[in-house]
């Protein structure tokens, strides 16, 4: 069970450059409604988010801001074609723009576009060399296609950004255990999991490679955790497929 990270945060709003008596009545009504978009962002109304932003660009079509969450929205509801445009519109408006860049190359990477998701974290990175996100994706895309030593190199540089990114320790964790390193996998999902009491994915990996180490007690601690966790943040299919495996642990160990 892999959790797809990557995504940045939506930007925050920023008031025009010149006094509000000044600004125009189309700009002001442009800032107004991007303050709504992004309030709706927040509240996972994306559909009305888009809405907002839509009618903000026509007024305003030249804000990047504007394009970066829309995108962003547009991806949250899963339309990766209308999210990479938008990114793209972004870039164009603002070439040092490291945030689109890192969530287009989030979105090439759920599209299975691997070498498109690296050379746009590349280019965050290089505009923004303490991007850890942008470290952190790129890792996860290298583990994908199976260049494990590059994700690591990845992963170790973001940590050294941003020690306390319960989410790279988690990444790095699924590295170890697919090198069959199982020690240091628990090691990492342990350390996620002291950053991010509630992180659910962490539980149910580290359960499994405890099951993987015969430490049956162990795992089954960590598997119903995880289902406790899941079925809290109203997860359901995650939930059951978390129980199913605790049936079938359970039956393969008491045959």
């Amino acid at each position: 069970m892999t959790v797809l990270t990557g995504f940045s945060e939506a930007v925050c709003a920023q008031p025009p450059i010149r006094v509000v008596q000044e600004a125009s009545s189309e700009e002001s009504k442009a800032v107004q409604l991007y303050n709504q978009g992004v309030d709706k962002l927040e509240k996972g109304d994306y559909a009305g988010a888009i809405s907002d932003f839509g009618d903000a660009l026509q007024l305003n079509p030249e804000d990047a801001d504007t394009y970066y969450n829309r995108g962003y929205a547009y991806h949250s509801l899963g339309n990766y074609d209308a999210a990479i445009y938008d990114y793209t519109q972004a870039i164009e408006l603002n070439p040092d723009f490291s945030q689109a860049y890192s969530n287009r190359g989030y979105t090439h990477f759920v599209r299975q576009d691997y070498q498109k998701a690296i050379a746009d974290f590349t280019k965050a990175i290089e505009i923004e060399p303490d991007n850890d996100t942008a470290y952190m994706s790129r890792g996860q895309v290298y583990d994908q296609l199976g260049n494990s030593e590059a994700a690591l190199n990845d992963y170790a540089k973001a940590l050294d950004i941003n020690p306390d990114n319960a989410r790279v320790y988690y990444n790095r964790g699924l590295t170890h255990n697919r090198l069959e390193q199982y020690e240091d996998a628990i090691a990492d999902y342990t350390k996620s999991i002291e950053l991010q009491s509630d992180f659910a994915e962490a539980y149910y990996s580290r359960g499994r490679t405890q099951f993987s180490l015969d430490n049956l007690d162990a795992a089954t601690a960590d598997l119903q955790k995880a289902a406790e966790l899941f079925q809290e943040q109203g997860r359901s299919d995650s939930y059951q497929t978390v129980m199913n495996e605790l049936q079938v642990m359970q039956g393969e160990a008491n045959p």
